[in-house]
């Protein structure tokens, strides 16, 4: 969902040093199915034809809305999966992450969760018309294919961070407490550089 109170992207490149920055918070999930698999959407710039990288379901929390209910409203919008709070592990990852495309200049928080899913058909009915033209796709990855993968992973860690969730959701399955989210420090991921 867009945030009401934020500008709407206009997909339309302007000059690096002209392009609006905007900041904002997002929840993003890792989903994980049962046949141990990641989803992945292939994301694009249209600014720059034949542009892609793969990343998380997720998207922007709305104000006075918890990261946990962003991530879970985030996840059935984009996926069409509708899973309880209580599903989600997590916050798994907190990051600050700089996203420069041809339009505009992305300064977020990312916070992460993790979600496993018995596996299921994605639907994109409940995308926005701005992700209906740079979300072009989505794939099942296994932990192979992302290994041996050349594609752009946004994040590139994504491995890692899936073994970091795996570690959490056995420690929240045997009761224990859940320790703070690991931080991921900040990064840049830009198509043109911020």
């Amino acid at each position: 969902m867009t945030n009401p109170t934020e500008p709407a992207r206009t997909l339309v490149p302007v000059p690096a040093a002209e392009r609006p920055r905007r900041v904002r918070r997002t929840a993003r999930v890792l989903v994980v199915d049962d046949r141990d698999r990641l989803l992945l959407f292939g994301d694009t710039d249209p600014g720059l034809p034949g542009s892609r990288w793969w990343i998380t379901p997720g998207g922007g929390v709305d104000p006075g809305e918890s990261d946990l209910a962003a991530a879970v409203r985030e996840l059935e919008e984009e996926t069409g999966l509708a899973v309880a709070p209580s599903q989600m592990v997590g916050p798994v990852l907190v990051r600050r992450v700089v996203h420069g495309y041809t339009d505009v200049v992305l300064d977020q928080e990312d916070v992460f969760y993790a979600v496993w899913v018995p596996a299921f058909e994605v639907s994109d009915a409940g995308h926005t018309p701005e992700e209906r033209i740079t979300m072009t796709e989505h794939r099942w990855w296994s932990k192979d294919d992302l290994a041996g993968t050349g594609e752009e992973i946004w994040p590139a860690a994504v491995l890692d961070l899936w073994a970091e969730a795996e570690v959490r959701r056995a420690s929240a399955a045997a009761g224990d407490p859940a320790p703070p989210p690991l931080d991921g420090g900040q990064v840049e991921e830009s198509t043109v550089p911020a």
